[in-house]
C-alpha cells in the first residue's frame, strides 16, 4: 500500500510539472508516456451469418495520457480500438460482480431482451477500419453490461449497439458503426477486470519513463 502511495504521488508530480497545453488536451491524463501493452484477453464474438460465436484474442493497451485502456482486435477483415475510461472500466468491474452473485445464485434469465443491459451502461467508444481502406471511423456507442445464454451456456456480455460516425462523411455509405456484442466466460471477464483496475494500471507504470511535453497540435487518438 505505501509502495503504492509513493508511485500515485510521483505520478501526480509528473503531471504537474508537464506542459501546460498538454494537461488541456489530455484533462485525464495520469502520466506523460506514450501507450504500452498490458496484456491480452480472449472472448468470444458472433459469426457472420451463423448462430454461432467464435474466439478472438485482443492486444489490450493502457494510454496513461488519456487514463484509457483499449482493447485491439482484428475480426472479419477489419481493426477495431475499443476504448475504456476510468468510469467505465470501473462499472465493468461492478457488473462482472454482480453477474458472478446472480450465477452463484442461478437467479440468470434466458431472456436477453431483459438481461443485454441488466447490470447498467456506459458511454463508451469506438474506432474501426476495414484492413484494406486506410479511413479511420469513429463513434461513441453505449457500452452495456449484462449475460446472454448461448450453446445452453451463460456468457457475461458486453454490447455496443450500432452508433452514428462522427468524424467523416464517407462515400462508400458506411454511417453507422458496427455492432460490438462481446461474450466472457466468467475466467476470461476476470482476467480483463484485473487489467481494469486502477490500482494495477499505476503499478504497471513503475519503471516507464516519462516523455518531454507532447506536440499539442497532433490528433489525439492515431492507431498504431
Amino acid at each position: 500500500m505505501k509502495k503504492l502511495f509513493f508511485l500515485f504521488a510521483a505520478v501526480l508530480l509528473s503531471v504537474s510539472c508537464s506542459h501546460t497545453g498538454s494537461t488541456v488536451k489530455y484533462p485525464n491524463m495520469i502520466a506523460d508516456m506514450d501507450p504500452y501493452s498490458i496484456g491480452s484477453v480472449n472472448a468470444s464474438l458472433d459469426q457472420t451469418f451463423s448462430f454461432q460465436v467464435k474466439s478472438v484474442t485482443a492486444e489490450v493497451f493502457f494510454h496513461p495520457r488519456e487514463n484509457e485502456v483499449v482493447l485491439e482486435w482484428n475480426n472479419n477483415m477489419a481493426q477495431y480500438w475499443q476504448f475504456w475510461d476510468e468510469p467505465c472500466r470501473q462499472l465493468f468491474i461492478e457488473a462482472l460482480k454482480r453477474y458472478n452473485e446472480d450465477f452463484a445464485s442461478q437467479n440468470l434469465t434466458a431472456k436477453y431482451s431483459k438481461s443485454r443491459a441488466i447490470y447498467g451502461k456506459q458511454k463508451g467508444r469506438l474506432h474501426w477500419k476495414t484492413l484494406k481502406i486506410s479511413t479511420t471511423y469513429r463513434a461513441s456507442p453505449n457500452i452495456e453490461f449484462g449475460y446472454r445464454f448461448r450453446d445452453n451456456a451463460p456468457y457475461f456480455t458486453t454490447n455496443q449497439p450500432e452508433a452514428k460516425v462522427e468524424n467523416i462523411t464517407d462515400e462508400r455509405g458506411v454511417t453507422k458503426s458496427p455492432a460490438i456484442p462481446m461474450y466472457f466466460t466468467r475466467a476470461q471477464a476476470e482476467e480483463l477486470a484485473k487489467l481494469f483496475d486502477q490500482a494495477f494500471l499505476l503499478e504497471s507504470m513503475e519503471g516507464r519513463e516519462t516523455k518531454p511535453p507532447i506536440d499539442d497540435t497532433r490528433d489525439l487518438y492515431i492507431p498504431r
